[in-house]
């Protein structure tokens, strides 16, 4: 796909711009969304607890508790994405248009990370398991998933990925070439993609941290957030995995660190 010019007939020209009360609508409808989702998940937390594996959630159950979760943490840092994709396509759209299509792109943004919910359900099921046959597999559970979340950091792929995530308006540029066919919908979950492969080693400490752990998820949608959009973001993602590779080496000696493979009344016994 070849890059294209920003021309006076470009989708992405400056003309196309929102006008500013819309672009205000926009930011106070996806700040409202996101506060929404906070206060669900925060209310299911508050039923369910942290328990290791999947509480007893089927698949259809926990999938659209996933979302109503993905929503809340990451609605936040990708609406700057959202919102400037759609005032470079917008043109002489109406109000309800322009809202259609950032509704276009963030559900396929979430269809993203919908997609990445099944492998988290997945390795949710099998370290319940494990955690159930032998509770002293808890303790290397999570030391691994700190360990590989903290590793994952400093990789290439994180870099490639936050890259995009922090600078993407010549992606953006490039998706201004798709055909107009589901156009947003295919953009939205392009970027999707993108922000997966950034961010699913953060996801991964949820695993000790607990699924639903309000103070995990809160602060790995701050980390996220500062990553993409704070000036430093790059820096904080190598003060976080450097943070993750000692929590690793001390999960095995402080079985407080992992709430989310514990079960309750059943505290884990510290290695001697």
């Amino acid at each position: 796909m070849r890059h294209q010019r920003i021309t006076p007939s470009s989708p992405l020209r400056p003309g196309n711009l929102l006008p500013a009360r819309a672009l205000v609508i926009a930011w106070c409808l996806m700040a409202l969304i996101a506060l929404l989702a906070w206060l669900l998940t925060i209310g299911q937390a508050r039923d369910m607890g942290v328990e290791p594996g999947t509480m007893g959630m089927s698949l259809p159950i926990f999938l659209p508790l996933w979302l109503v979760m993905m929503i809340a943490m990451m609605l936040p840092s990708v609406a700057p994405v959202a919102i400037t994709w759609v005032r470079g396509i917008s043109r002489q759209s109406t109000g309800a248009a322009r809202a259609g299509r950032i509704a276009q792109f963030t559900g396929g943004y979430l269809v993203a990370w919908t997609a990445f919910g099944l492998l988290v359900y997945a390795a949710l099921t099998a370290t319940g398991r494990l955690v159930d046959d032998h509770t002293g597999a808890a303790r290397w559970i999570g030391a691994g998933a700190f360990l590989l979340a903290g590793l994952y950091q400093f990789g290439p792929l994180k870099h490639i990925c936050l890259r995009h995530c922090r600078s993407p308006m010549g992606q953006l540029l490039r998706y201004a070439s798709f055909r107009p066919w589901a156009r947003d919908l295919r953009v939205g979950a392009h970027h999707g993609l993108f922000c997966v492969g950034c961010c699913w080693g953060l996801m991964l400490v949820l695993i000790p941290l607990g699924v639903m752990n309000i103070a995990a998820m809160a602060a790995l949608a701050a980390v996220i957030f500062a990553e993409k959009l704070w000036r430093w973001g790059p820096r904080l993602s190598t003060a976080v995995g450097l943070a993750f590779v000692v929590l690793a080496a001390l999960a095995p000696f402080q079985p407080w660190l992992l709430p989310g493979l514990e079960h309750s009344g059943a505290p884990m016994e510290p290695m001697g």
